[in-house]
Formats: structure tokens, C-alpha cells, sequence
């Protein structure tokens, strides 16, 4: 018997678009019935501020008598005009906040469904079984990020609660000194090449996963990572230096599966943003990871000043550390600087 291939199509779009609706309904809670219009109305917010805040958060845009929302739409409105009234969120940072949790949730939201649907073709389930497991599986993973958003936030009030307090007085956007570090993988782009999509997404993963044991261990925070590359912060040059030397003696280990890698970290003033770090300092660490070879860290001169005690005209030390001076290195936007290759000393 012989199959047609072309009517089977219609009929399987069908079924996607009606699995999805029903995937979208049961994860808003309830089957979207309130236009732009109505959500306006329901929740006390005028058209202008709803409009922007749907689009901050990255959601598409519709027409005003599209029925796309629900009750839970028009509540989540209702709160941030009211965290605004209490002067919690602030007119000026509630834009950056709604980036911020826009950016991170959709890449939270992403990973999610692709994980789902991998379930879903890994044990042939039919629509129903599919719903059902959302169903049984979406309450543990909303309990799970608040849990996890929670000691986050707990984590976050203890190390502001224990700085210095002129320096939590100036803000959440403040500056302070901190140790920042990029990790890049050495030859991402040829390697990338010869791995399929999950061959590399593993890879990645796997790098990511080495890369954050390793900070943390130290007592760094991951700040982001950016494709092939790890942004780090620590509270020492010390640490930064362990860390990042730690990660290219792994990337050089044959046996390890762990990439090649190279590393750039500079200790300056940094200034702190929704989870951000911004300033000088960053970018210098940024553009010494580029002047790095396969298996190097290269630190800037307040990583080394704050290191070395034993100066030397090319070489310098520190405890179990050497610092050879590369001179008159070119770096964008910064023109010429002296920078060092920071090396174990042998015993």
C-alpha cells in the first residue's frame, strides 16, 4: 500500500499546532481570552507602559484585538506598577531589570523546551503522555528555580551585607575592585565545524560545566558565558590567576577531554549592573585573552602589581608564580601596554 506522503502533511501541521496549544495553555495556566485592550483595562496600567514592557521583555508584539493574554498577564502588570509605587523598581533601572530578567529567563525557557522535546522523541510519546508530563514536571521545575533564585538572592544580600559599607551606600551600581578573567577556547571555529549539533552542544556543556567547578572552587563567580568563551570575576588577582592557570594547564593535558584554552585577567576598579560587570577593567581582560597564546594567561599591570613583591626588569615573582613581562603590547582601544605571562614556578 502505498502511502501519500503530501496528505499526510496537513494533517501532522494540524496536530503540531494543536499539541502546541495546548503545550501554551497549559503552561500560561489557562487558555489566553483577553485582548492588549482588555489587559489595559484589567490591570489600571495605560496602553504606553504596557506596550513598553512587553516589549522589553522580549514577548512579540500584537494588535490591539489579538486575544493573546490572560488574567495572569494582566496581574503581572498590575505588580511592577506597584513596585514602582513603593520604590522597590525605580522608573529609571525597571527597564534594565525587565532586560535582564527577559534575557536570562528566555535562555532558561529555551533550554527547557528543547530538553522536553528530546523526552518526548526519546520515548515516543503520544500528545496526551506529552502533556501529562509538562503537567507533572512543570510545578517541580517552578519549585526548583524558585529554590535556586532564592539562595541566589540569599548569597547576593550576605556578601553586600559583609562589603564596605560607604560602598553599599553608593548603590547597587557601585564601583569596587575586583579581578576579572576570560577564559576562550583555543580554535572554537574549525573544531566547531567537525561536530554535529549535539556532538557539539556536549562539548560546550562540558566546557561551561569544568569552567564554572573551577571558579567556584575559588570562591569566583561565573558572570556569562559567550558562546566559546567564560566571563569570571574574584575578589583576588590570586585567585583569578589559580583559576585561569588551573584551566590552561587542563586544556594542555593530553588525557583531558577538557579544550585548549587561553585566558586574559586584569584587577581594577569594576562596576557592578544587574549581574553585569562593566568598566575598563573588563575590556583589558577581554583584549589580553586575544593577545594570549594556546595554554597562556596573560595579566594586566594591576594583576602584577598586585602580586609581586621581587621586581625585575623582564621577570618578577610571586610565592609560587613568575611574571614575564611582554612589552609594548598592542591592544584596541588602548594602544600600546606592557602585559605578562603569568607561569608556575618550578619547584
Amino acid at each position: 500500500m502505498t502511502v501519500d506522503h503530501h496528505s499526510e502533511e496537513p494533517r501532522n501541521r494540524e496536530r503540531e499546532a494543536r499539541l502546541a496549544t495546548g503545550i501554551q495553555d497549559l503552561l500560561l495556566g489557562e487558555t489566553p481570552t483577553l485582548t492588549r485592550l482588555d489587559l489595559v483595562e484589567q490591570s489600571g496600567v495605560d496602553l504606553a507602559t504596557a506596550v513598553t514592557l512587553w516589549r522589553l521583555l522580549g514577548f512579540p508584539q500584537v494588535a490591539d484585538d489579538v486575544v493573546a493574554f490572560t488574567s495572569a498577564d494582566a496581574d503581572a502588570l498590575r505588580q511592577s506598577a506597584a513596585l514602582m509605587h513603593l520604590g522597590v523598581v525605580s522608573v529609571d533601572s525597571q527597564a534594565a531589570l525587565v532586560r535582564t530578567l527577559a534575557r536570562s529567563f528566555a535562555r532558561l525557557a529555551e533550554w527547557q523546551v528543547r530538553l522536553l522535546a528530546e523526552l518526548r522523541r526519546e520515548n515516543d510519546a503520544t500528545d496526551e503522555q506529552h502533556l501529562a508530563l509538562i503537567d507533572e514536571v512543570l510545578p517541580q521545575i517552578e519549585a526548583f528555580q524558585d529554590y535556586v533564585w532564592r539562595r541566589h538572592l540569599s548569597s547576593a544580600t550576605a556578601s553586600l551585607m559583609s562589603g564596605d559599607p560607604a560602598s553599599d551606600a553608593a548603590g547597587p551600581e557601585s564601583g569596587e575592585q575586583l579581578a576579572i578573567g576570560f577564559v576562550d577556547i583555543v580554535g572554537y571555529t574549525s573544531q566547531s565545524r567537525k561536530l554535529d549539533e549535539h556532538e557539539l552542544v556536549t562539548w560546550i556543556e562540558g566546557f561551561e560545566s569544568a569552567v564554572t567547578e573551577a571558579v567556584l572552587d575559588r570562591g569566583g563567580q561565573v558572570i556569562k558565558t559567550i558562546g566559546d568563551e567564560v566571563l569570571f570575576v574574584a575578589d583576588s588577582p590570586r585567585d583569578a590567576a589559580e583559576i585561569a592557570l588551573v584551566l590552561a594547564e587542563r586544556g594542555q593535558d593530553e588525557d583531558d577531554a577538557f579544550p585548549s584554552v587561553r585566558a586574559g585577567i586584569a584587577f581594577g576598579d569594576v562596576v557592578r549592573r544587574l549581574g553585569d560587570v562593566l568598566g575598563p577593567t573588563v575590556n583589558v581582560a577581554s583584549r589580553l585573552t586575544s593577545v594570549a597564546r594556546p595554554g597562556t594567561v596573560v595579566a594586566d599591570h594591576g594583576v602584577h602589581d598586585a602580586l609581586c613583591t621581587d621586581h625585575g626588569p623582564d621577570e618578577t615573582r610571586a610565592d609560587d608564580l613568575k611574571l614575564r613581562r611582554i612589552p609594548n603590547v598592542s591592544v584596541k582601544g588602548y594602544g600600546r601596554i606592557d602585559c605578562w605571562v603569568v607561569r608556575r614556578r618550578k619547584s
